[in-house]
């Protein structure tokens, strides 16, 4: 957008016309928590704020939370104490606070810190822009909390993060009752988005440049409860696969339980439906399932993993998994171990149990001791690692396309390579030939993988003939959205200023990509 706004906006913000306000989100939390967040920048950007260049101090710093974790608040009050200084010291700076635990602590927020300018919550993301205006005039905190939805979050305004892959919300919402789980208490119940809505949505992204979304929902599967299919989120699935330049649909997270066999198929029957699917286990003791309200067993659980690779053979499959539920036995213990070893698991998010208030599972005896979970819990990762491991190394040797990515690994400097993510979500990353062009970000090269490990795969390609890069849509709105965020024009695709390597131009925005020494 452009760097300048009206006169009278930018006034009413407390900038200039020359100098609009800066603004930053910290997002933390959940991949709903992400696309949130996406909204809130879409919001204030829609209200004349800019985002704040890397490391410049912001005029309004927006803090997303969560409070499914233990130490979420603890988290937030150290993040709000260390700007409090720096609110000192910045004229006219500005503090909000959204998100689960906003929703969740509403008051306490503004007790305990109470240099914070807005609290608002997961109902009325919307209500951003006004409640730091009205701050600002009153000069005074405002706390707004609603305990219902009133806007789908989806009709708001939406700065992306990405220019070749986006998020699509298509439900709000849980109608579970995990006995663990603060999230429906603090997003509600489930209501589901019209088809139509969501596919014009996913037709916008693509028709911007993206040629991956990934489907969200609090339980995707259950898409379509609110207006009575129960076959419509297979639908979906299937519908995705209709439109022209989407090559990556993914979604996340569904719920075993409502987990059926028409899911299964319309992923296995839609060419980009990608192979990869998140099932969370959370225990493999079917007491601790009954404990915890999850409504499957650990044989339903296991059967959906057998249909889904005798439909789709090289998908990856991954997990979360509760250690040190209230009252778990080592047998208990050992099931999920027995289930982990069985179903092979890609990768997994493992957590220790967090005690919750307000949930049920706070106020149940026999809450484990610390000693106890821990242990617990250094014995899984060390199964689940090793299964990892397992699972990567029989990669090797495999063909695999990959969605080069802007994100680079922590080693890419020594290393010299690139990062992406295969067709099953597996981070590679992967080196460029000498002589060969480098990917742009949202392109995508066929390479071979040559070494793996727990949480990685490698390929280095020993010659050009090894590799292959097909340039895309998305790599070209990677280069026009470099290009307006610096002013200048983006070079035509496939022209020599478009290109990444080499002496044929560099693409603006692009970090410097040296090709591996030989």
């Amino acid at each position: 957008m452009s760097s300048t706004i009206d006169e009278s906006t930018a006034r009413a913000l407390g900038g200039t016309p020359a100098q609009p306000r800066s603004y930053e989100v910290r997002t933390f939390g959940c991949q709903m928590n992400v696309h949130d967040s996406e909204r809130m920048s879409g919001l204030l950007e829609e209200a004349g704020y800019v985002r704040a260049e890397g490391g410049a101090e912001p005029d309004v710093v927006v803090f997303n939370t969560c409070a499914v974790r233990e130490n979420a608040d603890n988290r937030l009050y150290g993040h709000l104490g260390q700007l409090r200084p720096v609110k000192e010291r910045h004229p006219g700076m500005q503090i909000a606070v959204g998100g689960c635990l906003a929703q969740k602590d509403r008051d306490t927020i503004l007790a305990k810190a109470p240099w914070v300018d807005a609290v608002f919550g997961t109902h009325n993301v919307g209500a951003l822009p006004a409640l730091l205006e009205r701050a600002r005039h009153n000069e005074a905190a405002q706390l707004e909390i609603l305990e219902s939805l009133e806007v789908f979050p989806s009709t708001l305004p939406t700065k992306r993060d990405s220019a070749y892959s986006g998020w699509v919300s298509i439900s709000v919402g849980c109608n579970n009752t995990c006995t663990f789980c603060i999230v429906p208490s603090l997003r509600g119940k489930e209501r589901d988005r019209r088809p139509g809505d969501i596919l014009a949505e996913v037709q916008a992204l693509v028709d911007d440049g993206a040629i991956e979304v990934t489907l969200l929902g609090q339980n995707v599967n259950s898409y379509g409860v609110e207006f009575g299919d129960r076959l419509a989120f297979g639908k979906l699935l299937r519908a995705c696969g209709a439109i022209e330049g989407l090559e990556r649909v993914r979604f996340t997270s569904p719920h075993p339980a409502a987990f059926t066999d028409d899911v299964i198929e319309a992923m296995a029957e839609t060419p980009n439906v990608m192979p990869q699917l998140h099932m969370p286990l959370q225990s493999g003791s079917d007491r601790i399932l009954r404990e915890m309200r999850r409504s499957y067993r650990s044989t339903k659980f296991l059967g959906i993993l057998d249909r889904v690779r005798a439909a789709i053979p090289h998908a990856a499959i991954t997990t979360d998994i509760i250690v040190g539920f209230p009252g778990e036995t080592e047998e208990d213990f050992q099931a999920t171990l027995d289930v982990v070893e069985r179903s092979r698991f890609a990768s997994a998010f493992t957590f220790q149990y967090s005690k919750r208030p307000g949930t049920p599972a706070a106020d149940l005896p026999d809450q484990l001791p610390k000693a106890v979970v821990q242990e617990r819990y250094e014995r899984l990762i060390a199964l689940q690692d090793r299964i990892a491991a397992e699972e990567n190394a029989r990669q090797v040797g495999r063909t695999i396309e990959v969605m080069a990515t802007a994100q680079a690994g922590r080693k890419a400097g020594e290393t010299h390579r690139l990062s992406g993510r295969a067709r099953d979500n597996r981070l590679v990353h992967f080196s460029v030939p000498e002589g060969a062009e480098a990917p742009r970000p949202g392109d995508l090269v066929t390479v071979a993988v040559t070494a793996a490990a727990p949480f990685h795969l490698i390929a280095d390609p020993a010659g050009r003939d090894e590799y292959a890069l097909r340039r895309s849509r998305a790599g070209d709105a990677w280069d026009r959205a470099q290009a307006e965020s610096c002013g200048v024009p983006a070079a035509p695709a496939g022209s020599a200023g478009a290109s990444v390597q080499g002496g044929r131009g560099v693409s603006l925005g692009m970090p410097t990509l040296p090709v591996r020494a030989r």
